[in-house]
């Protein structure tokens, strides 16, 4: 189990948004926009497409870990453990002298696969609340609420919850930065290039 949450942290860890940027033309994405490795802010630097592509290898990197560990752990713990090993992993990177994305991408692909029937709700919710709203961050952030208590209510296995609620703390944590914002106005909306 030990050898598939640290194998997990540091598949992670990897810096996709970080190395597609660097591909599609932008030199450091820490030094763009909000600074943060995540394909909402790839998206803006580099464009839909770049974004789009750093999303879906985020996602891909989150359920790899999970199906990974599910091999090596019959039980429901090591998997759980895994997929939080693999957000912790993307949004502190060792790599990046621990400081990465917000972890909402990688996230939805480790719970797609611990309880994939809480994720189409929460992704309901992330995108009425994105088009409500227009932020990405805000729609996030009530995604990640919701999830934990949607994982509970769909008879999820009781460490998969508690590893949601865990997740869920750590990833509105990471976006204190964004509340701010949101709360002055000055959060950047949707399809806004930097």
């Amino acid at each position: 189990m030990t050898a598939g949450i640290v194998a997990a942290y540091f598949i992670g860890s990897i810096p996709f948004a970080l190395l597609l940027a660097r591909r599609w033309g932008t030199t450091d994405l820490r030094a763009i926009g909000s600074g943060n490795l995540g394909a909402a802010n790839v998206m803006r630097a580099s464009g839909v497409k770049a974004g789009i592509l750093v999303a879906a290898l985020d996602i891909a990197k989150g359920a790899a870990s999970v199906a990974l560990a599910q091999r090596l752990s019959p039980d429901a713990a090591g998997p759980a453990l895994a997929g939080l090993a693999a957000i912790v992993g993307h949004i502190y990177p060792i790599w990046l002298r621990f400081r990465g994305g917000k972890g909402v991408a990688t996230a939805c692909g480790v719970f797609s696969i611990l309880t994939p029937a809480a994720v189409p709700p929460a992704l309901l919710i992330f995108a009425g609340a994105v088009w409500l709203t227009k932020y990405i961050s805000f729609g996030s952030l009530v995604a990640t609420v919701a999830l934990p208590p949607i994982a509970y209510a769909t008879g999820s296995p009781a460490p998969v919850v508690a590893v949601a609620f865990a997740a869920s703390a750590i990833i509105v944590f990471r976006h204190r930065s964004n509340l701010a914002r949101l709360r002055t106005r000055t959060e950047r909306r949707i399809g806004a290039r930097v």
